[in-house]
């Protein structure tokens, strides 16, 4: 038995149809190009893994600190792309993305999401063909329960 694209057919453009991602290029019958900044591409890949729930933040210790000190800064805004490096060819890309984790999150699961939903991501809205999306987990944050009896005093003079 044969099955058919249809409405449920969650395969991105490039899987459906192998010239889907040239045709979005080179502009289809119009003879145009259509090009699609790595920026772009590192927005939106950002974007998708932070909808994954259980990502408390993206980027590693210290590129989270450069970001900080830069909202600091009057005028400026925090990178949307932190924690998200691209490289982009003619029909494919490859996405590295460093993060830190919720205290209790299975990071294998977790990451395998994160690689689903930024690879149908940026797929459908580039056309981009993704050939690995590269999930480092370089942290994971810890709960402030503050139920654990301490005062926040130090226990030695």
């Amino acid at each position: 038995m044969t099955q058919t694209a249809g409405m449920n057919d969650q395969r991105t453009g490039a899987e459906r149809d192998p010239e889907h991602a040239r045709r979005i290029r080179d502009g289809g019958n119009d003879g145009g190009r259509i090009t699609v900044a790595d920026g772009v591409v590192e927005k939106i890949a950002a974007m998708a893994a932070r909808e994954v729930p259980g990502v408390f933040a993206m980027g590693t210790g210290a590129s989270r600190t450069r970001g900080a000190i830069r909202d600091m800064v009057p005028g400026t805004s925090a990178s949307s792309s932190q924690g998200v490096g691209v490289e982009v060819g003619e029909n494919e890309a490859a996405v590295d993305l460093d993060l830190v984790v919720e205290y209790g999150v299975s990071a294998n699961e977790l990451g395998r999401g994160i690689q689903r939903n930024v690879k149908s991501s940026v797929e459908r809205m580039t056309g981009y063909d993704v050939v690995e999306v590269n999930v480092n987990i370089n942290d994971i944050h810890l709960p402030n329960d503050g139920g654990d009896g301490s005062s926040g005093e130090s226990r030695v003079s």
